[in-house]
């Protein structure tokens, strides 16, 4: 870990992104990027999708809620883990930047060793997630460390929670998840969202697979499951 890794800081304190630099260079990470404001910070990230994202939150112009809420939209960063690095220490701060999608907040002042210890144990959890990452079922192609979906080839626009929740369900065919087990798994149990969110969310996905679609059941009164293939053939007969 280190050398091959790219790392993004997003900071617009010159004097703490040199400083979070030379630390990081300093623990062998080869390839440090840095960005002074947030529409630099998302250009850099879309066109070098690094392997990790520091980003600080009071930034000139897009500011960091901004930026992590673009990173999570985009099918092509959204699976970029992203540490939130700012003054703004408040619990509802904090709350805000995890339902975000940031997967670690750092409070100002920080301690340089702390904050390498986080960004080498993300990489570490990343790396882990990647080993056994690929779902294929019938079409269907997902790789949660490309943060890509294919029906047939076909490229599919998904959101950040759509992905998730289609990852979910494909990984086990056949099994049935509630609405609850749903939001638990998907953005944890502090997440505040209600079980009709996710309805909204299974409406839209479908649209989006359009004719796998049919792959994606709703179980009444209990939740949703993807059948497997071999279903599928069962309920055709």
């Amino acid at each position: 870990m280190g050398a091959n890794e790219k790392i993004l800081v997003v900071e617009d304190d010159r004097s703490i992104c040199e400083l979070i630099e030379m630390n990081l260079l300093m623990a062998g990470f080869a390839r440090v990027y840095t960005a002074s404001n947030g529409e630099r910070g998302l250009s850099v990230a879309r066109q070098e999708c690094p392997d990790l994202i520091i980003l600080d939150i009071m930034l000139p112009g897009m500011n960091g809620w901004a930026v992590c809420r673009a990173l999570k939209e985009d099918a092509a960063t959204a699976g970029i883990p992203v540490i939130i690095l700012t003054a703004k220490g408040e619990e509802q701060d904090i709350v805000y930047g995890l339902e975000l999608g940031a997967v670690d907040y750092v409070t100002k002042p920080f301690s340089n060793k702390v904050l390498i210890a986080r960004v080498k144990a993300q990489l570490r959890n990343k790396n882990d997630a990647t080993k056994n990452d690929v779902i294929s079922l019938d079409g269907l192609y997902l790789s949660n460390s490309e943060h890509v979906a294919k029906i047939h080839d076909r490229v599919l626009d998904l959101t950040a929670g759509e992905f998730s929740i289609l990852e979910l369900l494909a990984e086990t065919p056949g099994k049935v998840f509630t609405r609850n087990q749903i939001v638990l798994a998907v953005k944890g149990k502090d997440y505040p969202v209600t079980e009709r969110a996710i309805d909204v969310q299974i409406v839209n996905l479908r649209k989006k697979l359009a004719g796998w679609a049919p792959h994606l059941e709703t179980v009444r009164g209990i939740g949703y499951k993807i059948n497997s293939p071999d279903a599928e053939e069962s309920h055709e007969k």
